[in-house]
């Protein structure tokens, strides 16, 4: 029996103890959540006028760039290959031996003459029925084969030959005269001189902002002139693995600074916003899902979520979260929790 009543005694001042544990710290809560936090900044968020422009990266690419190769095997005979010079389109570059089919051709060619001889003669004999008019058929076929073998011929000469492809300037060349070389075998490099390919790839969220004909400038290291290039076209789809949109532009501009396999920084100006609500960087918490700010209402803590925008070196735009005339906390966010009482030492 006295167990029984030291067990119930002993029960009920642990369930007491424990409420007050659990009601002290509830008033502790409430009184650091209550509590003031002071010297702290704050910045008021006016409208302002910013020129909406996105910075990306980008490569500078020949137009056209041809890596020449010969379409059969055999020996080096001539080369014109004057490096780093401009070369016209159809200019022999190599020349391959092709003596042996240089010799089936003039073979060809007599037999060609002869065959054309004889279907003359036999033209005359078969109008006064000297000659049947199978033996006749049979000489008219055997010039057109003739001529056949002779096309064949001059097509497998023209394999012999590399040409230049397009207007261009000639790389460093792989080779010297006398050489042997295969269809793998790589001479040298060809390139347009005339403009330029800038590849860059564009953020999902501005895909319908990027269409052929829009203007772009852009810099590369080493220089901080600023060229323009304009669209050229698109992908049709956005990367599943990026979420970029490739876009490609053609650069007119000729300079020595502008040199095929160059790093670019690509300026991308997509409109002007009169009204954008622009706040310090450092005001802003980054959170796994979203981001938020600290909004100062009754002089209390109020934590808001923000969607934001283009961003500058110091500032980010707010398109959602925010109104004209709110006052934010700009440093010291991390220390604070929401309802705290906020003294601002000092407001922008």
């Amino acid at each position: 029996m006295k167990t029984n009543v030291h067990l119930m005694l002993f029960l009920t001042i642990l369930l007491f103890s424990l409420g007050s544990c659990q009601e002290s710290k509830k008033k502790n809560d409430a009184k650091d959540a209550n509590a003031a936090v002071s010297f702290i900044e704050g910045y008021i968020v006016r409208p302002s006028t910013i020129d909406e422009t996105i910075l990306i990266s980008g490569t500078l690419k020949a137009f056209e760039e041809t890596v020449l190769m010969p379409e059969v095997s055999g020996r080096v005979v001539s080369l014109n290959l004057p490096e780093g010079q401009y070369v016209k389109k159809g200019t022999l570059l190599v020349k391959i031996f092709d003596g042996e089919l240089q010799s089936q051709l003039n073979k060809a060619h007599t037999q060609l003459e002869i065959a054309q001889q004889t279907l003359t003669r036999q033209t005359e004999l078969l109008k006064v029925d000297g000659i049947s008019q199978l033996e006749y058929d049979q000489t008219r076929l055997q010039v057109n084969s003739i001529k056949d073998d002779i096309d064949l011929l001059k097509v497998q000469i023209s394999k012999t030959e590399i040409l230049a492809p397009y207007d261009g300037v000639i790389g460093l060349r792989n080779l010297s005269t006398g050489a042997q070389i295969t269809p793998a075998t790589a001479v040298a490099t060809i390139r347009a001189s005339e403009k330029l390919k800038l590849d860059f790839a564009v953020p999902g969220k501005y895909s319908q902002m990027i269409h052929p004909g829009t203007k772009v400038k852009f810099s590369v290291e080493g220089d901080d002139h600023k060229f323009d290039a304009e669209v050229l076209a698109t992908e049709e789809g956005i990367e599943l693995n990026t979420r970029n949109l490739k876009a490609r532009a053609v650069v007119a501009t000729h300079s020595p600074a502008l040199v095929p396999g160059a790093y670019a920084n690509v300026e991308l100006r997509l409109n002007e916003d009169h009204h954008a609500l622009m706040i310090p960087t450092q005001s802003v918490i980054l959170q796994e899902r979203n981001k938020q700010v600290i909004v100062c209402k009754n002089r209390k803590a109020v934590f808001t979520k923000i969607i934001t925008g283009v961003r500058k070196a110091s500032d980010i735009m707010v398109t959602e979260g925010l109104n004209e005339g709110d006052t934010i906390v700009t440093t010291g966010v991390f220390f604070i929790k929401p309802g705290s009482v906020l003294n601002f030492a000092k407001v922008k």
